[in-house]
Parts: structure tokens; C-alpha cells; sequence
């Protein structure tokens, strides 16, 4: 019937809603009567219907009709709203009626509501662009945000802006400017006027795509490559770089069909046809003009699918294409377990999504544009003369956060460090609720941080708790997309930042939060600087037993939600167990649903699932602390009971 409910454990059944009402929106599960309820609470709201738009990119928008008895401006709205609900609720657009449009049957006429674009009132004056760059950036701001109208005096964020639109927006503006716009200046200069009068003072920085390599029988390794082609040949680590999936596709399959759009991908991207080897002592990579590529596949049982999915994932041959691996279990007729497997040396998060969205279109027989580029022509361009003197300047950046004597993260542990590095690993899941999830988010909202860097200040507090060291690096992913050139491209773009930070007792955490939110962003804007190039540059400790420079990574997952069907089909992740651990911990958020879900993985050699269920507990208490009393000293945040116990030596014995 389309009702949504929840079978309790006595037998009652509980209505909880329509699932048509309920959408997901970069990653936040929204039940769209909650919005409705707030925003008819408004003084002159009469009536209100929220729903759920796709712009042009695809990307789910929360848009709200209204019939108020005044003039209201998005402004005054937001405003309201802010007030009885998290941001990620507030809706992108606001389209004010002067009365909702009915069906014969008196029901409102969705279908009939009109766009948003040329109904919204922003609550400033619409201005005209009054100079040749004002011109040039409505028209970024159109594409960006895909709206027809939009004045100089208008707000970004207002307009339906967030953060990955002002990644995109910064990149646009380089390609179409000249000029490079810091990320953080969209937030400073949020209105069109603003913007152009900041950027009227910049320098010029001229815009290059990415040129063709030439034709050769080999091409150089990003850095990134080479790092991990080393990394590959280590005892140990042979499948620590695989990138396994598996999801659970519902509808009727055809198999040829389904194997031929992985063909066509295949042929699409150089990197699905990339080997690697050793040339006069350096790592290179080949691309086969063709490569062998078959879709495994089989029938099985419920049952059978645990065991079947672990032998799927095996160690891959660098110097065999392509590194891409997929399989097809028949659960039943109109029910497929989808495997794939590919090794990150030719692919990274992005690339996945990416995969997954053409593979989409080319089996719904959509015919795609070519590339321009591939990954060997970045290669190539990222060590060319070109990229040098950019990449002195952010090297001296990296120097100077990272001088002198680098810590080593001393954490209690349950064992001894083994001699040689080791890669065995677990994972603990938990969840920051609803109510911890919100008070992060107002906090990140009340500072103009980013919830990543509220995550980051508390992640490094716990760590300085358990560890009582007040100079930590911690490690963290970034796309590494920063050419728009790269957009379209499956590869190993990813970097690592190590993000250096001094969580000392006498800060407050909103002062301690400030100093990592600057941090954060100087790193964010000297990114492109390779991190294996900076590990030969700093005095980082050496060791066999260690990873070098850091031992531990916050990684937050936060990109568009992507499709959860096409066509006839309907799409189920499919949990498969982890093993695997790259550093001594991980800390993973995912925002999910109205709360987040977080895991810590974690090298089983060194803590045992006890101790890494004492650090889950205590950053559940430390995120309620500073939530509750943002100016509070960091010396006088207190751990659980039991993580006292555990740093004063009374619960466990452990190892420093």
C-alpha cells in the first residue's frame, strides 16, 4: 500500500507514515511532514506541501510550497525554521502560491506545482548584474545551482548552495575566471556583489586544461600509484588496497546486456585496461588496447552467499589487466547479488560512483560522450614542469605546519606492537543519535566550521584523553579532484592529508575548534601537494612496525546520495565482513538517515574489541559534553567511568 510501519516485539504493528513521505537527501533520511509541520507553524503560513525535487544534476533538493496571507522571504523562513530544526531539513527553495493547485478530487495537484527557479524570494531586491564580471558570475551561479534567475544581491546558501556546490563552484569559477577563489571565501562573500568585488582584486591565474600525453609504450605512475604498488609488494598487504563491494539487485536481468555495459565501460576508460611493471628500476603503467574481461557467474542459495563473497575478494596481479573483477550470483530469478572488486591503484571512492552511474546509463542503453583525457595524461601533467612551481609553494606550506620533532601517537594498547606492521583488522560499529548528531550540527553551523571539523576537534580530544599527548597528527582522505578536467574520470585521485593539531588542557573546545578549523582549511588549499613526496621531505619516524607520519584516520563520508534503483531494478547494500586494516584505528562517520553511524576499524595485533568499545563510548560522552557546554575546558572533559579506569590502569592491563 506504500505505508510505512514497524512490527513491534509484542505483535502491535505501528503506522509510522507513507514511504512516499519519507526522501534521502546527502545522506539524511527526511520525513517530509515533519518540514510541513514546522513550516505551518510560521506566523501567516495557511497551508504548506514539501516535496522533494531532482535538479538538473540529478541531485535530490528540498522544495516548499506555501499560501501565506503576506509576503514572505526566504529569509524570514529559514530564519523560523532554524530555530525548530537541523539545517540539512531547512528546504533548498521556497515557492510562495496564491492558493495550492487541486485535482478533481479536491487533493493537491503535485504534478501542477511550478518549478522553483522563477517563484522564489530570497528577500533581496532583485539587482540586476551591473558589470561584465557580475555578468559572468550569474551565469556560474546559474549552472551551479540550476536556477534562471538569480540577482548580484542574492545569497548563495540562500539559493540552495552547500558545501560540495561551492567545491563545484570554486572549480567552475577558475575554469571561466582565470582566478583562483579559496574555497572559504564562498562563505565570505556569499552574494554575487561580494564576490566580484573580491575576486576584482585577485591576480589572474590562467586556466589550463590538461594537455594529451603522447603515444608511448609506457607512462609514468601518479605518485599515488607508485606508493601503492610499493605498498602491494609488502608481507601482509597483498589485499589491503582491494576495493570490494557487493549490492543486491532486485528485477529482471539481462545477462548479456549486463555484461556488455562492463565491456563498454571498460573500453570507455584507459584505467580498466591499465597493467603495471617495473621499468630500469621504476613502477610504470601499460594499456592494453583490449583485455580479457568475462562476468563470473553462478547460482546459489541465501546461505551460500557469505562464504562465496569472501573467496571473491582475492590478491590482485598488478601486471595483468584489467584490476576489476565482477560477479552475478542468481539468489532467484528476479534477484541477483552483484560482487565487483577492483584494486585502488586505478581507482578510488569517486571512481566508484562514477562506475556505478555509467554502468547505469550504458544498460539502460544510453549512449555516453567521449573523454577527453584520460588518467595517463594527468600522470603525465602532475610531475610535468608546469605543476612545479605550484607545488613548491605548497610544499613549503606542509614544511612549515609539519616542522620539527613529529609526534608518535602512544595509545594504550591490549598487545605488544608486533615487530612488522601488521594488517589484520576488525571493525566496531555504533551510532551517534539523533540528538548528539543535531548538536554537532548547530555547533558546526554556529562557528562557520564544517561538521568535519567538528568531528576532527572531537576525535582529537579523545585521542589526547587516552593518550595524554597534546601535538597529534591524524590522517584524512581528500577527493584530489581540484582540475575540472578530472570530473569524469575512473583513477587514483584520492590524497592524504595529516592534519597536525594541539589539543592542550587549558583551551576551551570552541577556541580549540577555531584553531582546527583554520588547520583544516589551510590544508584543504595546499592539497594538491603529493603526500608521498612530503613523507621524504619531514623528519617522519621510520619504522617497520608503524605507518609513517600517522597511525590513525578520520574519515567522514558525506557525498550526494547516489541511485537506489534504475529501471526495473531496486538496489540493497549487502554487508560483507572487514579484515582489513590499513592503520592502528580508523574513525569512519557516515551521515545516515537523522542520526550518523560510525565504525572504528582497527589493527586486531593491538587492541581487542573490549578496548575499541571504550573508545566508541567515550566519544559518544565527549560529543554530549561539548555539546551541552561548548566553552568548557578541554582539561575538564571527562571520560566514561570505565575509560578512567582504563587510563588510570585499573581495569585492564595494557601496553603504551
Amino acid at each position: 500500500t506504500g505505508d510505512l510501519a514497524r512490527w513491534l516485539p509484542d505483535g502491535n504493528i505501528e503506522y509510522l507514515g507513507r514511504i512516499d513521505h519519507q526522501v534521502k537527501i546527502r545522506g539524511y533520511r527526511i520525513e517530509l511532514g515533519e518540514v510541513e509541520a514546522q513550516l505551518q507553524k510560521v506566523a501567516s503560513v495557511q497551508e504548506a506541501l514539501v516535496i522533494a525535487r531532482a535538479d538538473d544534476d540529478g541531485e535530490k533538493q528540498l522544495c516548499a510550497y506555501f499560501v501565506a496571507d503576506r509576503p514572505l522571504t526566504v529569509s524570514e523562513l529559514r530564519g523560523t525554521l532554524s530555530q525548530g530544526m537541523p539545517s540539512y531539513m531547512i528546504p533548498s527553495y521556497f515557492v510562495q502560491l496564491a492558493q495550492m493547485p487541486l485535482t478533481s478530487n479536491g487533493k493537491v495537484d503535485r504534478k501542477a506545482l511550478p518549478a522553483p527557479e522563477s517563484s522564489m524570494n530570497t528577500g533581496a531586491t532583485y539587482t540586476a548584474p551591473r558589470t561584465s564580471l557580475e555578468v559572468k558570475l550569474v551565469r556560474i551561479w546559474q549552472g551551479v545551482l540550476g536556477l534562471e534567475k538569480v540577482g548580484v544581491k542574492d545569497n548563495f546558501f540562500d539559493l540552495g548552495g552547500h558545501s560540495l556546490r561551492a567545491t563545484t563552484l570554486v572549480s567552475k569559477v577558475h575554469q571561466e575566471l582565470n582566478v583562483v577563489l579559496p574555497l572559504r571565501d564562498v562563505f565570505r562573500f556569499s552574494t554575487i556583489e561580494e564576490m566580484a568585488q573580491a575576486i576584482s582584486g585577485m591576480e589572474q591565474a590562467e586556466y589550463k586544461t590538461i594537455p594529451l600525453a603522447e603515444e608511448s609504450e609506457h607512462y609514468p605512475v601518479t605518485f599515488a600509484q607508485k606508493r601503492l604498488y610499493i605498498s602491494h609488494q609488502l608481507e601482509g598487504a597483498e589485499q589491503s588496497y582491494n576495493m570490494p563491494g557487493a549490492v543486491i539487485m532486485n528485477g529482471s536481468l539481462e545477462r548479456e546486456r549486463f555484461e556488455e555495459a562492463f565491456r563498454e565501460l571498460i573500453a570507455r576508460h584507459e584505467t580498466l585496461r591499465t597493467s603495471f611493471a617495473m621499468v630500469s628500476g621504476e613502477p610504470v603503467q601499460r594499456i592494453q588496447s583490449k583485455v580479457d574481461f568475462a562476468v563470473s557467474f553462478r547460482q546459489a542459495g541465501e546461505d551460500e552467499v557469505d562464504e562465496i563473497a569472501q573467496q571473491f575478494v582475492r590478491t590482485f596481479d598488478l601486471g595483468c589487466a584489467p584490476l576489476l573483477r565482477i560477479g552475478l550470483i542468481e539468489l532467484e530469478p528476479d534477484r541477483h547479488l552483484l560482487l565487483y572488486d577492483m584494486h585502488h591503484i586505478i581507482s578510488d571512492g569517486v571512481s566508484m560512483g562514477i562506475l556505478i552511474d555509467e554502468f547505469v546509463r550504458l544498460y539502460s542503453g544510453e549512449v555516453l560522450p567521449p573523454l577527453r583525457i584520460q588518467y595517463k595524461d594527468y600522470a603525465a601533467w602532475q610531475q610535468s614542469e608546469s605543476q612545479s612551481e605550484r607545488m613548491k609553494e605548497q610544499e613549503a606550506y606542509w614544511l612549515n605546519v609539519l616542522d620539527g620533532e613529529l609526534p608518535q601517537l602512544e595509545l594504550p594498547t591490549d598487545f605488544a606492537r608486533p615487530v612488522m606492521r601488521s594488517y589484520e583488522g576488525d571493525v566496531l560499529n555504533f551510532v551517534i543519535d539523533e540528538q548528539r548528531s543535531d548538536g554537532l550540527q548547530r555547533i558546526a553551523e554556529n562557528t562557520g566550521s564544517t561538521l568535519y571539523m567538528v568531528l576532527m576537534t572531537v576525535y582529537t580530544i579523545l585521542l589526547h584523553k587516552y593518550s595524554a599527548q597534546e601535538d597529534i597528527i591524524v590522517g584524512t582522505p581528500i577527493a584530489g579532484r581540484t582540475h575540472a578536467d578530472l570530473e569524469s574520470l575512473i583513477g587514483m585521485f584520492v590524497g592524504t592529508l595529516a592534519i597536525r593539531n594541539y589539543p592542550t588542557g587549558e583551551k576551551t573546545f570552541l577556541s580549540y575548534l577555531n584553531e582546527v578549523k583554520e588547520m583544516t582549511l589551510g590544508a584543504y588549499e595546499n592539497q594538491d601537494y603529493p603526500f608521498e613526496e612530503l613523507l621524504e621531505k619531514v623528519q617522519a619516524k621510520w619504522s617497520l612496525s608503524r605507518n609513517p607520519l600517522f597511525d590513525t584516520m578520520l574519515v567522514l563520508q558525506n557525498t550526494e546520495e547516489r541511485t537506489d534503483g534504475f529501471g526495473t531494478f531496486t538496489l540493497e547494500p549487502y554487508a560483507q565482513h572487514h579484515t582489513i586494516a590499513k592503520f592502528d584505528l580508523t574513525l569512519e562517520i557516515k551521515l545516515e538517515d537523522r542520526a550518523m553511524s560510525g565504525h572504528f576499524e582497527y589493527c586486531t595485533k593491538l587492541f581487542s574489541k573490549n578496548m575499541i568499545d571504550n573508545f566508541a563510548e567515550d566519544l559518544l560522552v565527549i560529543i554530549s559534553q561539548v555539546c551541552e557546554q561548548p566553552y568548557v575546558l578541554l582539561k575538564d572533559i571527562q571520560l566514561s567511568n570505565v575509560g578512567q579506569e582504563v587510563m588510570s590502569g585499573e581495569a585492564f592491563d595494557f601496553v603504551f
